[in-house]
This record gives C-alpha cells, sequence and structure tokens, in this order.
C-alpha cells in the first residue's frame, strides 16, 4: 500500500512538473527578451530618476548608509526626500537641509552680503570653499564635507560607483537653473483659468477679487522693481510687478489642453492662480503636470484625485471628500444594521454622478447596494418627486442636488429617517429644502460651522468692503482671496529663487504655519499630499425651518 502511494506521489509530481516545465521555459524566453529590450537609462533621464526616485541608471534600487544606524534603499534613499525636486533645501524645526542646486555648492561663500542667506540661518557659514567635484563625490560617497570633516549623520553614505557619481554631479550642477517662463526682471505673470461651463456669477466674484488683489500687489511697490541682491533688504523689496492673464476657454473639454499650449505659447506665465471650473477640471490638471507649471487652488469641486501628482494643489477633495465623509458614517453607525441600500439621487451633466460612483464605490466592500435616479429634465417638478418617492423603508436616501432642484422637493412628502445631501453642492446652511426635509436632513460639511469660522472670516470680508467688492459668492471669494494671499506670502520666502519647484514646496512648507483660512479650521500638505483640507462634519439643523447647522458628531478625517 505504501509502495503505490509512493508511485503516485511521484506520478502527480510528475505531471506537475510536466505542465511546469513549458511554462518555464516561456518565461525565461520573455525574462531574456526583457533584458535586451530594457536598455540602462543614461543621461539627464537616468540622473532625474536617481534623484527623485533613488532608482540607479542599471534599473537596481540606491542603497546609502547610515553607519551604525543602518541603511536605506530605493526611493527612501532618494534625494529629493530632503533636498526636495528644486534642490533648494528646506528648513523642519531645528533641522536645516542645505541646499545642494549646482548654484549653492559651487559658489563661494563670502563675507559680502549678497552671499548670506536668511532662510538657512544658522546653517549658513560664511568664507566657506566651493565644492570641486571631487569633493562633492567625497560628500555624497563617504559622507565628507568640502572642510574634510564629517557631515551631519543625517546624510547616508551612498554606495555609487564612479560613473554614477559623475552623473549625479552633472545633474545638480544644472538643476533649477534654467530661466523661467512668466519670469521677467521687473514681472511675474499668473495665469488664472475659467471653463465655459462655470457660474457666471462665480465667475465674475472670483474676477473682482484677483483683479483688485493684484491691482493692491502693484500699488504697494514704489520707487521702482528692483531684484533682490541681500537679505539686507527685507522680503518685500523682492518687488516685481504681477500681471494677471484671465485664460477663458471655450468649447469641449477635449480641446482645452490645446488651447492652453497656445495661450501659453503667448502669454508664458509663471503659475496658475486660483480659477473656475465646472463639471471636470482634469484637462487642466494634466496639462499643469505636463507643462510643470504650478496650480494653486482652483475653485473647483470635482478635482482630480490623485496624490502622485505635484504641481496642482487643491483646497479639498470637494464632493469627492463627502463621499468619504458619508462612507465613514454609514460603514461606522450602520454597519450592522439591515440598512444596506443607498438610493442616489443626482442630474445628468453635473458633479453629482461622479461623486454617488465613488460612494457607492467606497462602500460596495461593506456589502452596501446602489441605486441611482438620474434627473434629467431641469425644473421638472413630477420627475423629482417620482425619484424621492421610490425610496423603500429601511434605504439611505442621498442626494447630489443644486438649489434649483432643491427647492422643488415636494413639500409634502414623508422623507426617510436617513436622509443625507451634499453640502458644497446644496450651498451649505443656505440650502432651500422644504420644512419637513430640514427637519430630517444631514448634511455633509467640510468647513468649520458659520460661528466658529466667523472671526477667520472678518479678514476677507472686510478687505471686499473696504474695495467695495459685492459678495455674491462668498465661498469661491473667501477662497480666492486665500489663493492670492497663499501666493503672495509663499513669494516672500523665495527672495529671488523664482522657479516653479520651489514655489510649490514654499505653498507645501507655509500651508501648515497659517492661521486664517477663511472656511477651513486647518490646511497642511506633507509631500506627496495635493489636498490641504482634509476632513469634515456631519451636520443638522438645529430645529425644523432653522438655518442654524450644529455637527452630529465629531470632525470626521475618513
Amino acid at each position: 500500500m505504501a509502495g503505490n502511494l509512493a508511485i503516485a506521489q511521484r506520478l502527480w509530481v510528475g505531471r506537475r512538473l510536466a505542465g511546469f516545465i513549458p511554462l518555464m521555459i516561456v518565461m525565461l524566453f520573455v525574462l531574456a527578451v526583457s533584458n535586451t529590450l530594457a536598455e540602462p537609462l543614461t543621461g539627464t533621464d537616468a540622473a532625474l530618476r536617481l534623484y527623485r526616485e533613488g532608482i540607479l541608471p542599471s534599473g537596481q534600487m540606491v542603497h546609502a548608509e547610515w553607519g551604525a544606524n543602518g541603511s536605506v534603499e530605493g526611493a527612501e534613499a532618494a534625494c529629493v526626500n530632503c533636498h526636495r525636486r528644486s534642490g533648494f533645501g528646506t528648513t523642519e524645526g531645528k533641522f536645516v537641509i542645505p541646499p545642494i542646486a549646482g548654484r549653492y555648492l559651487f559658489r563661494p561663500h563670502g563675507n559680502r552680503p549678497e552671499d548670506i542667506d536668511f532662510r538657512y540661518g544658522a546653517g549658513f557659514i560664511p568664507k566657506r570653499e566651493p565644492y570641486t567635484d571631487a569633493t562633492l563625490a567625497n560628500a555624497i560617497r563617504n559622507g565628507i564635507g568640502r572642510d574634510g570633516k564629517p557631515l551631519n549623520a543625517l546624510m547616508p553614505r551612498f554606495v555609487f560607483d564612479e560613473v554614477t557619481t559623475a552623473a549625479l554631479i552633472d545633474y545638480l550642477k544644472v538643476l533649477s537653473s534654467e530661466a523661467v517662463p512668466g519670469v521677467t526682471e521687473d514681472t511675474l505673470h499668473f495665469a488664472t483659468i475659467i471653463t465655459p461651463d462655470a457660474d457666471p456669477v462665480k465667475r465674475q466674484g472670483m474676477l473682482d477679487v484677483l483683479e483688485r488683489f493684484f491691482r493692491d500687489k502693484n500699488e504697494f511697490i514704489r520707487g521702482g522693481f528692483q531684484r533682490m541682491k541681500s537679505d539686507k533688504g527685507v522680503m518685500y523689496r523682492v518687488s516685481r510687478k504681477w500681471q494677471l492673464h484671465v485664460w477663458e476657454l471655450t468649447g469641449a473639454p477635449e480641446t482645452w489642453e490645446q488651447q492652453l499650449h497656445a495661450r501659453m505659447i503667448a502669454e508664458p506665465v509663471f503659475a496658475i492662480v486660483s480659477g473656475l471650473g465646472g463639471t471636470t477640471w482634469a484637462p487642466i490638471h494634466r496639462f499643469c503636470e505636463r507643462e510643470a507649471i504650478p496650480c494653486l487652488m482652483p475653485n473647483v469641486d470635482m478635482p482630480v484625485n490623485t496624490e502622485n501628482d505635484f504641481y496642482t494643489i487643491y483646497f479639498s477633495k470637494g464632493v469627492l471628500l463627502e463621499a468619504e465623509l458619508l462612507a465613514y458614517r454609514l460603514r461606522n453607525n450602520y454597519g450592522t444594521t439591515a440598512r444596506r441600500r443607498l438610493v442616489q439621487v443626482f442630474r445628468k451633466g453635473d458633479i453629482g454622478p461622479q461623486a454617488a460612483a465613488a460612494l457607492a464605490d467606497d462602500l460596495k466592500g461593506a456589502g452596501w447596494q446602489s441605486t441611482s435616479r438620474i434627473l434629467h429634465i431641469s425644473g421638472n417638478v413630477a420627475e423629482l418627486a417620482k425619484a424621492v418617492n421610490s425610496v423603500a423603508a429601511g434605504d439611505v436616501l442621498v442626494l447630489w442636488l443644486r438649489p434649483p432642484d432643491l427647492a422643488l422637493l415636494p413639500s409634502n412628502a414623508e422623507p426617510g429617517q436617513l436622509l443625507f445631501l451634499s453640502g458644497v453642492m446644496a450651498l451649505l446652511e443656505n440650502a432651500p429644502l422644504p420644512p419637513a426635509w430640514r427637519e430630517n436632513a444631514r448634511m455633509t460639511y467640510p468647513f468649520d460651522l458659520p460661528e466658529v469660522r466667523k472671526v477667520r472670516m472678518n479678514f476677507p470680508l472686510g478687505w471686499f468692503k473696504i474695495r467695495n467688492i459685492p459678495i455674491v459668492s462668498e465661498r469661491v471669494q473667501a477662497d480666492t482671496y486665500l489663493a492670492c494671499q497663499i501666493l503672495s506670502e509663499s513669494l516672500g520666502d523665495m527672495l529671488d529663487s523664482f522657479v516653479r519647484d520651489y514655489l510649490v514646496e514654499q505653498v507645501e512648507a507655509m500651508l501648515s504655519r497659517r492661521l486664517v483660512n477663511g472656511y477651513y479650521p486647518r490646511l497642511g500638505l506633507a509631500p506627496g499630499q495635493r489636498f490641504a483640507s482634509k476632513g469634515g462634519y456631519i451636520v443638522r439643523f438645529a430645529q425644523q425651518g432653522s438655518m442654524h447647522p450644529i455637527v452630529d458628531g465629531d470632525w470626521i478625517v475618513p
């Protein structure tokens, strides 16, 4: 019996091998062909990948040693983690990460005023000799500075051969050294972008703020536009005129990138500030990433949901954040009940379909089903009534609707116990809900409540009043004012280093220090994050017919 079992096992193994050997031959062939086709990257592309991704020209991961503190590999060993894309370094508390762009490494530090760079404080050492290729290679590979002393222990010692070291040094020599479009001797050029489906009232409100902010900025400059030469002058002496270009797109989204490319050739700009979108911002997002143009805080409620890109920074995820807030609430508060079906109502052609899809996808793993009720005809009361009356007992009704639709909800209906709506789309506490709906409604609210943000809002509202700017869309205008302030403060810290990557890095570093942020309780961006406000409330109304929202739970960061 045992002998038969052994024979059976050998036959089984033989059959498995018989099937496996041809597969191995195919895999080895594919691997051999792949190795033949995958030529190592060379030149600037290879050095850039090494700097940003920690990958050697051969395709292997970068390896670096910290002595007794261990080692680091790959993306974690990439230079960009500390010295940033621009190569201009940064500061984190008492730690100073020095710049490693060529303009700093290979320039002598004399005792002239222009040699001092206050951004690096105690990290700046005057009368220091510049690096040479040989001393820089020694710093990279052995952690020895140009003065022969060991560098800070935070600087790893990279295991590079001579060719790789030379390639990295060549890359650093030219890093952030190219002329930047939109920057002239006396002017910084900026654009704001408006899509053809943007709300015309919001458009005018945004332009009123932008044009007045730019005019104020230029009126502040007196006595000509002198370039910054040293830190003996204070920051506001980095005085270039600001020029605003309004890029209004036309036609279908498929043509927008081509339009933007043509505008960029005709009117080169340093960065995009604010802007206003409708149902999609994706073509503008792609254009900015491809052309490496910072796009700071556009007014869009449907951003491109990616944290992997670099140049576009949003206030928040908009309705996608609201979908995450709802998913969090439903998953945690009703995860064990019989409620497992969403009925989501939205209008075709608006941003509701994308928000509803995100919510349905988020809850799918928790066993929830989602049914859509799509509105096709504007102002059709019967269509809307049919949609909201189709909810069965135990369903959760979610409304992704704007004020004109909310105002048409049937006043004599009995909305279900679980009714949620988008605060962003409904105009927050100003949503024109019938009294019975307002009593039962729960609203996503990705901002501070009115009484809490009141003090912060005194800044933009006071500025609007003094300059006779009519308030036609408070949130859009307050966010536009905030975007301008963020741009102004970030530029003030850059001195004359007007490099696009550096502008993005300055915004990242500056946001978390801000206290006055309009609608938002706090803003912040870690490297790699692109949504500055990350949470929100679920609110309800204090009483029937009340416009006063109160929180229905803690601040949620999904």
